[in-house]
């Protein structure tokens, strides 16, 4: 039951760190300029490189919140690893898919400007509005991101706690002073084998 608290519990913290990286990649992101005229809606610049700035945003944003989840979530959920360890691989897609949708629906900047007559793809259309479209992902595969540095990160800290522990030279007993040549027998009352315990006691 406690682990699956701390699949949801992770799964929900990261949904909602979702929706505030949807809002910073609103901010942040270029949107592509569409060209408006009773003819329809297009691309006022072609050659606009807007949509790739904003898939290249969209990875910055979602990366950066992937590294702070994944240590955030190693230090926080060491005792039970594989419920985190999961929430961070599905919470991750899940806010991923919060961002693209609350980016797109925030559409924060400029709102609109006025366009030159025969602004747009083609010539002789007669002027127009240009305004700010809508953000998108051009590059679907940057909605593994968020999950992928997220666990990537984890499964680092874990290797590198192990490997820490694992370096550690083993406990030993300090040899009893009261006892000599009977290693891990001190001197103490009430110890078994030391003074006041009956003797070592076969196993």
């Amino acid at each position: 039951m406690r682990q699956l608290r701390d699949f949801a519990v992770t799964v929900l913290v990261l949904a909602v760190l979702g929706v505030a990286a949807g809002v910073a990649w609103s901010a942040a992101a270029p949107r592509a300029p569409f060209l408006v005229t009773p003819e329809g809606t297009r691309l006022a610049d072609p050659a606009t490189q807007a949509l790739i700035a904003a898939d290249g945003w969209f990875a910055v944003v979602t990366g950066a919140a992937g590294l702070v989840c994944g240590v955030a979530g190693y230090w926080l959920g060491r005792r039970r690893p594989l419920p985190v360890l999961l929430g961070l691989a599905g919470g991750g897609l899940v806010a991923s898919f919060l961002a693209r949708w609350i980016g797109g629906v925030v559409n924060l900047g400029a709102a609109s400007v006025a366009a030159p007559t025969g602004a747009g793809t083609g010539g002789g259309t007669g002027g127009g509005t240009v305004t700010a479209g809508a953000l998108a992902l051009t590059a679907t595969g940057v909605l593994v991101t968020w999950s992928l540095l997220a666990v990537s990160v984890y499964g680092l800290l874990a290797a590198i706690g192990t490997y820490g522990e694992s370096r550690k030279p083993p406990y030993e007993l300090p040899e009893g002073p009261g006892l000599p040549g009977v290693p891990g027998v001190p001197d103490v009352p009430g110890y078994p084998g030391g003074p006041g315990s009956g003797g070592l006691r076969a196993p």
